[in-house]
Order: C-alpha cells, then sequence, then structure tokens
C-alpha cells in the first residue's frame, strides 16, 4: 500500500498540478476583448504622421499599439475612444513609453496634419495622427475591415461620417492581437494591454 502512494507522488511530480504535462506548450493568453491573433488582415497601413513622415507599424516595434480610426468633428464616440485610449496609457505606470496611441482619420479633407497634431495632444502629448489622401485612407480601412461613410453635407457644408468603432490593438512584435470593444469598460481593456506588455518584442 505505501509503495502505492509513493508512486503516485512520483508521478505527479513529473506532471504541473496532477493534470499539466510539465513539458506541455503553454496556453494561449486568454483576454477580455476580441483575440484577433492570426487574422490574415490588419497587418500594416502606410500614412504620414502629422510631422509628413511616412509611417508604419514597423517603426512602433517594441510598443503596445492601439490604433483607432475616426475623425476630429465626430462628436461622441472618437473624443470617448482616443480619451479611453489616454486612460490605458496612464495605466500601465512605468510601462506607459512602451504604449502608443495612433488616430488614422477617415475625414482627411478637413482634419488636416497640423489639426491632428493639436487635437491629439490635448488627451496625451505621445499619441500620432496619422492620415493620406482619399485613396490610402480607404486602403488603410480596407485592411482592418474598418466602415465608414461621409454624409451628406448640411446647408453650411457640416457633415457627419459613420464609421467601425474598435481599437485594433498590435503586440510588441507588431502583431495584430485584439480589437476593443466600445462598450467595455477601461478596466477590462487596460488588464489586455497590461498583459500583451509582458510578452517579449
Amino acid at each position: 500500500m505505501m509503495l502505492r502512494v509513493i508512486s503516485g507522488l512520483a508521478l505527479c511530480l513529473t506532471v504541473v498540478a496532477c493534470g499539466e504535462r510539465a513539458d506541455a506548450p503553454p496556453q494561449a493568453p486568454r483576454f477580455n476583448s476580441i483575440d484577433l491573433a492570426g487574422a490574415p488582415w490588419g497587418r500594416d497601413f502606410r500614412l504620414a504622421d502629422q510631422n509628413g513622415k511616412q509611417r508604419s507599424i514597423a517603426d512602433f516595434r517594441g510598443k503596445v499599439v492601439l490604433l483607432f480610426f475616426g475623425y476630429l468633428n465626430c462628436p461622441d464616440m472618437c473624443p470617448t475612444s482616443v480619451a479611453q485610449i489616454a486612460q490605458i496609457r496612464a495605466r500601465m505606470g512605468v510601462d506607459r513609453e512602451r504604449v502608443q496611441g495612433l488616430f488614422v482619420t477617415v475625414d482627411p479633407k478637413r482634419d488636416k496634419p497640423a489639426v491632428l497634431a493639436q487635437y491629439l495632444s490635448s488627451f496625451d502629448p505621445t499619441f500620432v495622427g496619422l492620415s493620406g489622401d482619399e485613396a490610402s485612407t480607404a486602403a488603410a480601412a480596407s485592411e482592418f475591415k474598418v466602415f465608414f461613410v461621409a454624409q451628406k453635407p448640411g446647408p453650411q457644408g457640416n457633415y457627419t461620417v459613420d464609421h467601425s468603432g474598435g481599437i485594433y490593438v498590435f503586440d510588441p512584435r507588431g502583431r495584430l492581437r485584439l480589437m476593443l470593444r466600445p462598450g467595455d469598460s477601461v478596466d477590462s481593456k487596460a488588464a489586455d494591454v497590461e498583459q500583451l506588455l509582458k510578452e517579449p518584442a
């Protein structure tokens, strides 16, 4: 009987928690947000920042990147989303320098680079605004499956732009990993970003 007990204990020493093999591959992380790991889209973008420099995801290697498509005259979802990105970054403490917020305008006719820079700096001075002509804007939106369409201008020439509202998140290796949903709490979004920060660049 004692021999059986000792044999059982010895077996457990070769198994993690008596249920997982010690040499088993690590389990994929679980996130609160939509897991996009391995998606064959959302791979990159080619747009100019507010200083006219062409940018791609490779420029931000080593950082967790939060990418949002919107426009400056947006009355609600855009300022809310940008504010949340700023809050998420602030919650990372000393690691906040490894979190980069990017804003792609879907209204390049009105959202000129200087205006983009001023708008974003009011939320966080490190945020980068990206824009392009109609063709490059459409190409970037298509790559990320972002829907947007400008509505008919009113009597004063003002118009709104209907668009998708998710925040796309890249890991430190520059791979698309998550989409943060508009309705999720800042706490759940920050927890996912914090988890990605633990991954190697």
